[in-house]
This record gives structure tokens, C-alpha cells and sequence, in this order.
């Protein structure tokens, strides 16, 4: 059965008359294989390019339906800016960032079995961190996974994916997310300038986490993974009440004031009949690079001991290290690579898998 790596390999062989290939020129956008049906979308960098492309459209779909296990292909051509239209049309025009609508209940995410959030009290904890870190984690271990940047105020999902292309809207309504590492990912922040700051108040911030949600091609996935903004506000209320979630994993420091905050957010699940997945420990141990000493900066133990205490699963310790912030940067998290950090999440990723809640 061919994978994702097999079928980019193979569309790496697809040349563009002006250079490069389908890979090479990162226009591979959604890709999905599911039981022998493979779908993608092929983003043309404006319409005239799209225009052209026709023949390659047609070249990669045959060459995926030729590779061994695949049943059925499905390629969409786009352009990453809109086209022209005819003088009697209305070009599609998305804008994220809206009045909710209208929703009887919770609901879940069409193609999706799981919704985690990661949550934590109070920022600076590394929650975003450990969200990019265990969504390639789990990817790494085989499962479909996306991931939504919930912070809209500060979104920082985009540098720490590498992504940084604005997402492609065939028709004004539906948004295909960007892939990288193997996850499916969407943020606000691929859709605003990296430097602007959104100013919204609590309607609008909602209404674009329902078109985030609900908008986005996701596709099939295991599980997706979002990542809450700090604190008890308006986004974790309403996507506590509106959302069809089946947990939440609760990230903090060991320090005294990073528990307290903790403990807020736990009781603002438990008030909100959200069930916690479990805690995770971050910043636990600093391991000297020259001597190998274990530093405890923030303390150590503290989360364990506050998640026995309550009686919720502990998840597991996390690092801190230099590896983690430079990956974070780089747009490659640490998990995608080996090493101790690594490691930790992948065991992190095992412990979810094992729960059966992802």
C-alpha cells in the first residue's frame, strides 16, 4: 500500500515547464490516503499558471493511480490567488472572521473520529509547543492528524509548522488547509499579515473558529488537535458548549503559579463537563549539553503530584532544551527528529494512542 512519502516521491517526478517539480515547488496541498483512495490539490501560484496546468493535473493523477494498493485518485487544481472572473461573476471572496451562526448542540467535524484541545492556564507554559510537538508525534505513529491554531489572538502554529502560504478557497466557502510533517494544519494566522494584529471582540473571534471548523477540507483524520489560547475565556466556553470534544490535555510548568492557573483550567473543564485526558509536565528538566547535569528550573514533580492528587492520568515530563525553542523557530518541530526530546513526546503520542483517544 502506498503511503504519503511514496506518493510524493512519485509526484516529484511531475516537471513544471518553468522549473522544478509538484514537490520541489510545494503546490501539494490536502493530501489524504484512505483505504485506496488517494486526494489532493495541486495550488497553481496565481490563475494563469492554474490555466496551464491541466495536462500536469492529469499526468500526477495517472501516475498516483499506477502505484501499488491505490484504487482511485482524486486531483484538484486551484490557484493560490483568485482568478479572474468574467465580467458577469463575483470572484470568491473569503473572509474569516464573522457573527457566529446558529447551532443546535454540539457538533463534531465531518471526517474526523477525535477532537483533543490542549489547554493550559496561563501562557508562557509551552501549550503551543507541546500541540505542534504531539501532532507530528502522532503522525510519526501512523495517525491521520490535523491541527487547528484556536489562538487566534496570538497564533504562532504557522512558525512553528513552516507554513506560511495562505490557504486556497476554490469557491469562497471551502478552505483547504496546508500540510507539513505529515499534519494537516489551519491558523488565522495563514490568513492575516504574520505582523498584524487581529482586534476583534468575543462574536467575531467565535464565528471564525466556526468557519475554522467548519469550513476547513479537512478530511479523514483520527484525530484533530487544538490549540487553546491561554486562560478561561470566551474560546474555550464556547468550544467546550458547541463542540463535540473528547477531551482535553492540560499542559504546565512545576512552578507553584503555573499549578494555580492549572488548577483553573481543570476546574473550568470539570464546571463544563469536559473530560481531561490528562496533565503534562513541561519544562521539567534541564540536562547540561557539556556536563550532563540535570537542572529542575521550574521545579519538578509538581504536575505529577497535582494529577495523583486529583486523580487524572500524568502524561508524562517534557524538557527543556535549546533543541525545542530552535526547532519551534526553524518551522521543524523537534519531534519530527530523534533525540531525547524527541523521544519524550513520542511516548507522550503512545500514552494518547494507548487511551484510545486518538
Amino acid at each position: 500500500m502506498s503511503d504519503q512519502k511514496t506518493i510524493l516521491a512519485e509526484l516529484a517526478r511531475v516537471q513544471l515547464p518553468d522549473g522544478g517539480n509538484l514537490v520541489s515547488r510545494d503546490l501539494i496541498r490536502a493530501l489524504s490516503v484512505d483505504a485506496g483512495q488517494v486526494r489532493f490539490v495541486i495550488e497553481a501560484d496565481d490563475a494563469d499558471m492554474a490555466a496551464k496546468m491541466e495536462p500536469i493535473r492529469k499526468a500526477a493523477e495517472d501516475l498516483v493511480k499506477a502505484l501499488p494498493g491505490v484504487d482511485a485518485a482524486s486531483v484538484v487544481l486551484t490557484a493560490h490567488g483568485p482568478a479572474a472572473p468574467a465580467k458577469s461573476q463575483t470572484p470568491p471572496d473569503l473572509k474569516i472572521g464573522r457573527h457566529p451562526t446558529k447551532q443546535d448542540g454540539p457538533v463534531g467535524v465531518p471526517g474526523v473520529d477525535h477532537i483533543i484541545v490542549v489547554a493550559s492556564g496561563k501562557g508562557g507554559v509551552g501549550k503551543s509547543t507541546v500541540s505542534s510537538n504531539l501532532a507530528v508525534a502522532l503522525a510519526k505513529q501512523g495517525r491521520k492528524v490535523g491541527l487547528l491554531d484556536a489562538d487566534i489572538y496570538g497564533p504562532s502554529q504557522p512558525r512553528m509548522m513552516g507554513v506560511n502560504k495562505r490557504p486556497a478557497s476554490p469557491d469562497g466557502k471551502t478552505i483547504i488547509p496546508l500540510q507539513a510533517h505529515g499534519v494537516t494544519v489551519m491558523s488565522i494566522g495563514l490568513m492575516v499579515e504574520e505582523d498584524k494584529a487581529i482586534v476583534w471582540r468575543g462574536p467575531m473571534l467565535m464565528g471564525a473558529l466556526q468557519q475554522m471548523l467548519g469550513q476547513v477540507e479537512w478530511g479523514k483524520l483520527d484525530v484533530l488537535i487544538l490549540d487553546l489560547p491561554p486562560g478561561t475565556g470566551d474560546v474555550q466556553l464556547t468550544l467546550c458548549q458547541k463542540t463535540k470534544l473528547d477531551g482535553a490535555v492540560v499542559v504546565s510548568t512545576p512552578q507553584d503559579v503555573a499549578l494555580l492557573d492549572a488548577r483553573r483550567a481543570l476546574d473550568m473543564f470539570d464546571t463544563l463537563n469536559t473530560p481531561v485526558i490528562g496533565l503534562v509536565e513541561n519544562m521539567s528538566a534541564f540536562h547540561c549539553p557539556n556536563c550532563g547535569h540535570e537542572s529542575h528550573i521550574f521545579g519538578h514533580g509538581g504536575v505529577k503530584d497535582e494529577a495523583a492528587k486529583i486523580g487524572v492520568p500524568f502524561l508524562g515530563a517534557l524538557p527543556i532544551d535549546l533543541d525545542t525553542r530552535l526547532a519551534g523557530d526553524s518551522g521543524t518541530p523537534v519531534a519530527a527528529g530523534d533525540g531525547p526530546a524527541a523521544q519524550a513526546y513520542a511516548e507522550l503520542a503512545a500514552k494518547l494512542i494507548a487511551a484510545d483517544k486518538a
